[in-house]
């Protein structure tokens, strides 16, 4: 796990350490609030409270330890019941005073025994997707809603191949070995979309991700190279079990850009890592653009998957819609 996700994990779980602490502290304040307008509730809380006090005694005593604690069961049942009586007739839940936790399966600890909780799963889930840079396209862009309506003939084959292979990519993704893609054609053919698919669902799978346009990327490390930025800006890019650059070939190209993909993409390998690229670009036009190192590493390296038909930004404009 990287330094990254790391952060993550540990903001998540104090998250749910002061979600779980107002949970308590909330129902304590609810509490002494029935104490004031309830006679007779703190009075019963207190019996309630010494429970295994008269367990210990009774088997002090030499009582029946089994039947001792059936009676106290007993006893405790009709505390309650005249407790919620109290409160009902006050005008008030009977529950009131319970602790009200947002996951009643773990009651905000985010464990259950040593297995985590789905809310906490999904919470760092959450968080991951938010820092990937993801962030509000997860709900947008994913498997579930990608349409084939806007292809036809050949073109909805190869979307549908395309699909296909993304989606088993990752569902299958094990963060060590996987293959690197290469996601090439037009603008608006669907390749944004199916690249922050892949990027959801890893991350849904626990996987550390890191999702960025190209332009974003160079300015990071121009800003880690040049203005003294932070490391911890362009480690990220190196670190993360997958990393998603979409619009390959959009940003400046000089010498230190053409530098900076180079070593990314070499270290990346080094280390056994898996990227996704998208690009509008030709193979052609990337051989004018990049030095010939770089581009028979994407091509020598990367998966390439074509995608063709007609812009669907453009059909969905023309429908009116967006």
């Amino acid at each position: 796990m990287s330094v990254a996700s790391r952060d993550i994990v540990k903001r998540v779980k104090d998250g749910f350490v002061n979600k779980r602490g107002r949970a308590i502290q909330d129902c304590e304040e609810r509490k002494q609030e029935v104490y004031a307008a309830v006679p007779g509730v703190q009075e019963i809380d207190m019996e309630l409270s010494q429970t295994a006090f008269d367990v210990l005694t009774a088997i002090t005593k030499g009582s029946d330890v089994a039947k001792e604690i059936e009676k106290q069961k007993e006893i405790n049942a009709l505390r309650r019941k005249r407790r919620a009586e109290l409160l009902c007739a006050a005008g008030y839940p009977a529950d009131y005073t319970d602790v009200k936790y947002e996951c009643t399966k773990c009651n905000d600890n985010g464990y259950i025994g040593i297995n985590m909780c789905s809310c906490l799963k999904n919470a760092i889930a959450h968080a991951s997707l938010e820092a990937s840079g993801v962030g509000a396209l997860a709900h947008k862009q994913n498997f579930d809603n990608f349409s084939f309506d806007y292809y036809n003939g050949e073109d909805r084959s190869r979307m549908e191949r395309n699909y296909n292979a993304l989606r088993d990519y990752a569902e299958g993704f094990s963060g060590k070995g996987d293959d690197s893609w290469m996601l090439m054609g037009n603008t608006g053919l669907g390749k944004t979309h199916l690249s922050t698919a892949v990027a959801v669902r890893v991350i849904e799978k626990g996987y550390d991700v890191v999702y960025e346009t190209m332009q974003t990327l160079m300015d990071d490390f121009s800003e880690n190279q040049f203005r003294g930025g932070s490391s911890e800006s362009v480690a990220k890019y190196y670190e993360a079990d997958l990393l998603v650059v979409d619009d390959l070939g959009s940003e400046l190209t000089n010498q230190f850009t053409v530098s900076v993909l180079y070593n990314l993409i070499n270290q990346r390998a080094n280390k056994n890592k898996a990227t996704v690229f998208s690009t509008n670009l030709t193979q052609k036009e990337l051989r004018e653009r990049y030095a010939d190192r770089i581009v028979s590493r994407l091509f020598g390296m990367y998966k390439p998957l074509l995608f063709k038909g007609s812009d669907i930004r453009a059909q969905k404009l023309s429908e009116g819609r967006r």
